[in-house]
């Protein structure tokens, strides 16, 4: 009986202890309101915008922060209809000097080692023009065709390169409108000293990032494929499979136009029409009539039904020389 009534009071003291704890942390505890800026007063929306942000976190009861970015704003507090900061952000304001307030603290980030020598710094893009600071809704958008709630990254570089954004519409293209791939798993945004401010040195090395089977070495290598993957392949998107930039024969034609078989089967003489002077026996008669000297090898025919491997080959002897296993 003893036992139970000390099990009692040590409940009973517990329960004591943590009421009175209560009033003594919900006095310390810091709020957003206490820790807004006096710029607050005016602009609320802009500071709950950032409130949870880093740049919010930075920020002072005297809107140190707000300043930064802004300009210095003593005045501004004293008649705030006439004295406005020097905001470089405003209508007029620079691109170099929009960018000079961001990199006041954002220069040591090694992502933006050669902003200074990509395309974006060189033809006036600055970082407002991608990044807004006091932002737009955080609500997820949902679309039937993207596989993620982020926002697509794809959607903001569309802005201005509108042409590479009709690229990845085309019925053969990298899964970049759905979400899966972004523009900045190839390109560096914030600058680079490669071609198309690619991350990697080459175009051939930023393909073999994700396409590491097409690297080799290979005993018996394609020159076209060691020397630019964009020799056959369009990256942003193609009306034809696999991002080509024409469907075979016509892609290997490009190259091997006279030698061996495919110069003479595949050209004019033996294609959808009879050609003028053709004097064979299919064609009498019937010169410039649709259709009517089809060539078997054109139709539901490729290269790559026998040339397989058209990337290298490994075989020995002439199946790897020309690259038909």
């Amino acid at each position: 009986m003893r036992f139970k009534s000390l099990i009692a009071m040590t409940g009973a003291v517990a329960a004591m202890a943590a009421l009175l704890a209560l009033p003594a942390q919900a006095q310390t505890k810091p709020t957003t309101t206490q820790l807004a800026p006096v710029c607050a007063n005016c602009h609320e929306a802009q500071w709950n915008s950032i409130d949870l942000s880093p740049h919010g976190a930075k920020s002072g009861p005297d809107g140190g922060m707000c300043q930064a970015c802004h300009g210095d704003s003593s005045q501004h507090l004293k008649d705030p209809t006439k004295n406005k900061p020097a905001n470089p952000f405003a209508k007029g304001g620079t691109a170099d000097a929009r960018t000079a307030v961001c990199m006041t603290c954002h220069s040591g980030n090694r992502n933006l080692a050669f902003w200074t020598s990509g395309k974006h710094q060189l033809n006036d893009v600055t970082c407002s023009n991608c990044h807004s600071i006091h932002g737009k809704s955080l609500a997820p958008s949902i679309n039937k065709f993207v596989t993620t709630f982020l926002p697509n990254q794809a959607d903001g570089c569309a802005n201005c390169h509108q042409p590479i954004r009709a690229a990845t519409m085309k019925p053969s293209h990298h899964p970049i409108p759905e979400g899966k791939v972004k523009c900045s798993d190839c390109h560096n945004p914030h600058g680079a000293i490669t071609p198309a401010m690619l991350k990697q040195p080459t175009i051939n090395d930023q393909c073999y990032s994700c396409h590491a089977d097409k690297r080799g070495p290979y005993v018996f290598n394609h020159p076209p494929v060691e020397e630019n993957c964009a020799t056959c392949h369009n990256p942003h998107g193609s009306v034809h499979r696999a991002l080509l930039n024409e469907s075979a024969p016509n892609l290997c034609q490009d190259c091997h136009d006279w030698s061996r078989h495919p110069g003479t089967i595949y050209g004019a003489a033996g294609a959808f029409n009879c050609q003028p002077g053709d004097t064979s026996a299919a064609c009498a008669g019937k010169t410039g009539q649709p259709n009517s000297a089809v060539n078997n090898r054109l139709v539901s025919r490729a290269c790559v039904n026998c040339h397989s491997a058209v990337h290298g080959s490994n075989a020995p002897g002439n199946r790897g020389k020309y690259f038909t296993r």
